[in-house]
């Protein structure tokens, strides 16, 4: 195994770990909940397998609709950014994108931030709307979207910086 992989694995396992047992359980409001486990899918190396990616995405989402009884809205949704994540990618980056996104823990930029919000709007616009799927509570949708998305977002950045590579 090589570095990568193994860095993947830990990524995997301790995002899962801590939407499960923390993130889960935070309700701000009682309709905020934060899910930065995306990170895993907004982080996964470029220059792997894409198969091998969708399939960790839906194990990511499949994992986590066993622990909160969901039903497949996490899956779908996971699923869902890890088809598009490429699309999104030339969107924020341009066609130069693998080359920042080697980078991207190294500072936050204009692209990262529209690389982000776009992705975790999408997965959860998609995450909410399956989990509530009726049309007559839209306003309450959009909220749920837009709060959470925020929230989420902050909290990514918050683990980004964490992250980042000290400067040399």
């Amino acid at each position: 195994m090589n570095n990568t992989t193994i860095l993947n694995t830990f990524r995997f396992i301790v995002l899962v770990f801590f939407q499960v047992t923390v993130f889960n359980n935070i309700h701000l409001f009682g309709f905020i909940t934060p899910y930065p486990y995306i990170l895993f899918i907004l982080l996964y190396p470029l220059n792997s397998n894409r198969h091998l990616f969708l399939l960790f995405s839906f194990l990511l989402g499949l994992i986590l609709d066993t622990f909160n009884n969901s039903g497949g809205v996490h899956t779908t949704a996971c699923i869902t950014l890890a088809f598009f994540r490429e699309n999104l990618l030339k969107m924020a980056f341009g066609y130069s994108y693998e080359y920042h996104m080697m980078r991207i823990t190294d500072k936050i930029s204009s692209e990262l931030i529209t690389y982000v919000v776009t992705s975790v709007l999408i997965h959860h616009t998609i995450l909410v709307s399956l989990e509530i799927f009726n049309f007559s509570f839209i306003l309450e949708i959009l909220l749920r979207i837009v709060t959470s998305a925020a929230f989420t977002i902050l909290l990514l950045f918050l683990i980004i910086g964490f992250i980042k590579s000290p400067k040399k």
